[in-house]
């Protein structure tokens, strides 16, 4: 009996603040929609730097003919100096770094001819223009500095280049958008708060001589807020749903069928993870619900 009586208020106070209702609806889905990809953009940096980073190498570029760094006054890097650098790499650094590859002039002019069979705009090199390196695979990425402090100014050694800068313009961005997008989320949410206070309230009001029958009545107060409680809570619910639905379909269309047929060598955000922050979107959407339509009913609804 109880049962059926709140959900018969829950159901009237819904007719009754249509309007209300549907503003909130759409506020929560397009705030939490902006949380959605807030954490969905998280998901796709770090699948990008788990498959990049550990690909990224270190290069440890030899001195060559006509340098000016100061490491290099002798000249090109001897073969001595080479090898007290794989000296301080195997002793040193043999934590950080997992393996070394030695890459000679030739070498590098044969990915150069690879790269530029036509020449380097308009130039063509020579096996001579070329600069031998050594190419570290680190155990941790993130480990690049002390390889650098390490490494940097010695003997042969011209420079020391970490190839995680080619990418970090691009981290960079994304977490910016990251920013944004929470930063919108968070405008937004306020807005759907303000609202579900606004709309509990109107029904509180506007159902004062319901209440007063059912404190006449011997009703509880929990009796009394609960259908203000889940008329709130159904409405942010109902928004949460619909931006988890927004975000699967964003995904399965924008990223699954386009972008990764299109682009298909970057480990790309699925349909499953935003099935894994469903839960959480729901769950915010109900907490903010309740809480706010708590502190609103009470002072309405309350004996």
């Amino acid at each position: 009996m109880r049962f059926q009586l709140v959900l018969s208020e829950v159901l009237h106070g819904l007719r009754r603040n249509t309007t209300m209702v549907i503003a909130v609806i759409l506020v929560t889905f397009v705030s939490l929609t902006f949380v959605g990809s807030a954490a969905l953009l998280q998901a796709q940096i770090g699948k990008l730097k788990d498959d990049w980073y550990d690909l990224v190498e270190v290069s440890v570029f030899l001195c060559p003919t006509g340098s000016m760094a100061p490491t290099c006054a002798a000249g090109e890097a001897t073969q001595d100096q080479i090898d007290a650098v794989r000296h301080v790499i195997d002793t040193e650094l043999s934590d950080e770094v997992q393996q070394v590859f030695f890459e000679s002039k030739d070498d590098a002019f044969a990915e150069f001819q690879e790269r530029y069979p036509d020449g380097y705009q308009g130039t063509q090199l020579t096996v001579d223009d070329m600069q031998a390196s050594l190419r570290l695979n680190l155990t941790d990425a993130e480990q690049y500095g002390v390889v650098s402090d390490v490494l940097s100014g010695r003997d042969g050694v011209e420079m020391v280049n970490d190839q995680r800068a080619v990418f970090e313009p691009l981290f960079r961005t994304l977490n910016v958008a990251t920013l944004l997008a929470a930063g919108l989320a968070v405008v937004m949410l306020l807005a759907a708060v303000l609202l579900i206070t606004t709309t509990i309230r109107l029904s509180a009001i506007s159902r004062r001589k319901e209440t007063e029958i059912m404190r006449f009545v011997g009703a509880s107060n929990l009796l009394v807020q609960l259908p203000f409680l889940l008329e709130g809570a159904l409405a942010a619910v109902a928004g949460s749903v619909l931006a988890v639905v927004g975000l699967w379909l964003a995904v399965r269309f924008l990223v699954s069928d386009w972008l990764e047929q299109s682009v298909n060598w970057v480990a790309y955000v699925s349909e499953l993870d935003v099935l894994a922050i469903a839960p959480l979107l729901v769950a915010m959407a109900a907490a903010l619900a309740v809480v706010s339509s708590f502190f609103t009913q009470n002072r309405y609804t309350r004996v």
